[in-house]
């Protein structure tokens, strides 16, 4: 059985272990107050697609301490929220420890992503994110090209996907993502795939976490990339051609033949949302 811990800091936020690993951070007090980058990254982008305080229905895959699900109920309330994350012991314990707004339309289901997304209904999220990782790695099977197309499937005209997919120096792997995203979002006019990273990650410097997003609408990168600038990492947007030449040479990924994302050269210090 894992071990799963509530490590409480000088802020008033809680940071959520498994096995020593960090998985969310989460304050009650201050839902809007997000804390690792690559999850601000993701409400960049919901800010730069979906107008305050209008309701979106959005779908988790991957949960732990539900960060990104309150804020989400805390920026627009009353949004329809399903949250796929599959180990039922973590979520009891994050529910007894840090309850969920009163109000919440956050419904957690105990499913994987890939079996959890398989059961939604056609055109019926707004949003799909993507943040679930298995032993310190995002899963094969949350990366190819079949998992993307009931992605697609699942989305409203105009939604999006966005996925933390983490990748070392290079973006070899990340590069194989985009190639496999383009095979299921096109949008008929302007950029339809964005990368955002913290720049020195976009450099290929050092490993971390990238956020993809994919849309069959053109994307507002320049919104996208004011939104980015809102918070106090320093980070850079990718779209259209300069994404293009970046990750050039990507080969799409099947259930045939994928893999996961590569493991962090220090276990766990990147595992965290």
């Amino acid at each position: 059985m894992a071990e799963i811990d509530f490590v409480p800091d000088e802020h008033g936020g809680v940071t959520v272990t498994v096995d020593g690993h960090p998985q969310s951070h989460v304050d009650l007090q201050d839902p809007e107050g997000l804390v690792f980058e690559y999850v601000q990254h993701m409400a960049a982008v919901i800010d730069a697609s979906f107008p305050r305080p209008d309701p979106i229905g959005a779908t988790h895959v991957g949960g732990a301490g539900l960060t990104l699900a309150r804020w989400v109920h805390a920026t627009r309330p009353g949004s329809p929220q399903i949250v796929l994350e599959p180990d039922e012991q973590l979520t009891a314990q994050v529910r007894e420890r840090l309850p969920l707004p009163r109000g919440s339309r956050i419904r957690v289901r105990p499913q994987a992503g890939r079996e959890g997304v398989a059961a939604l209904k056609d055109a019926s999220a707004d949003v799909v994110l993507i943040d679930a990782f298995a032993d310190g790695r995002v899963p094969a099977e949350l990366q190819t090209s079949e998992f993307f197309s009931d992605v697609a499937r699942v989305l409203r005209p105009g939604g999006l996907l966005a996925l933390n997919c983490p990748d070392e120096p290079g973006l070899r792997h990340v590069a194989d993502v985009v190639a496999t995203l383009r095979g299921s979002f096109v949008a008929p006019q302007g950029p339809s795939l964005a990368l955002i990273a913290m720049r020195d990650v976009v450099k290929g410097r050092r490993y971390g976490n990238t956020v993809l997003v994919a849309s069959d609408r053109p994307l507002d990168v320049e919104e996208i990339r004011r939104q980015v600038l809102r918070w106090p990492f320093p980070s850079g947007v990718l779209a259209g051609a300069t994404l293009e030449r970046r990750l050039a040479g990507g080969r799409p990924l099947t259930d045939a033949a994928s893999s996961p994302s590569p493991a962090a050269p220090d276990p766990g210090r990147w595992r965290a949302r």
